[in-house]
């Protein structure tokens, strides 16, 4: 009756202990990794989205905006620095947009709002305007920011959008 043992030996737990342990190990990587790509995925959509909305609100405002002559600014177009541009609108309102801390910011007539969240730092806001009226050229305004997620990842999403706005209404 000894040849008729139906149990395991010990190196067969072993070997099959081992062999689960691997597959268990592989398949919970693979997960972690995806639920990482997931999250920078879902990060850099959220970044996407806001960098765009931010363009594309300044654009609008600045197509519209109007010469100055309500004392805004000299009683040109535009007043621009590297980082920040100041305009009047068709409302008589005074406008600007600049970047503070790392944070795209909008003061209309003193009172200012963000344009970008804190889940992002905006890294470079830089501001050319062209044809200002002193030319007769029509004014320009081309907008180039990059803007970077804060979340805790190893490769942070980033990205760099660049645009050119005409004035629409040419008061020069």
């Amino acid at each position: 009756m000894a040849g008729n043992n139906k149990g395991y030996t010990l190196v067969e737990m072993l070997v099959v202990v081992l062999v689960f342990s691997v597959v268990v190990g592989s398949a919970t990587s693979v997960f972690v990794s995806v639920i990482k790509i997931q999250k920078y995925n879902l990060s850099h959509q959220q970044l996407l989205s806001q960098t765009s909305y931010a363009a594309e609100f300044m654009s609008r405002s600045i197509r519209m905006a109007r010469k100055d002559s309500i004392g805004c600014i000299d009683g040109s177009n535009y007043q621009e620095t590297v980082s920040s541009i100041k305009f009047a609108t068709y409302h008589n309102e005074c406008w600007e947009f600049y970047l503070d801390n790392g944070m795209l910011k909008m003061d209309k007539d003193g009172t200012v709002y963000d344009l970008t969240s804190d889940d992002f730092t905006v890294n470079s806001f830089v501001i050319s305007v062209t044809g200002d009226g002193a030319d007769l050229e029509q004014p320009k305004v081309t907008i180039s920011l990059e803007v970077v997620g804060n979340i805790s990842i190893s490769s942070k999403p980033k990205i760099n959008i660049q645009t050119t706005i005409s004035q629409r209404n040419l008061d020069l």
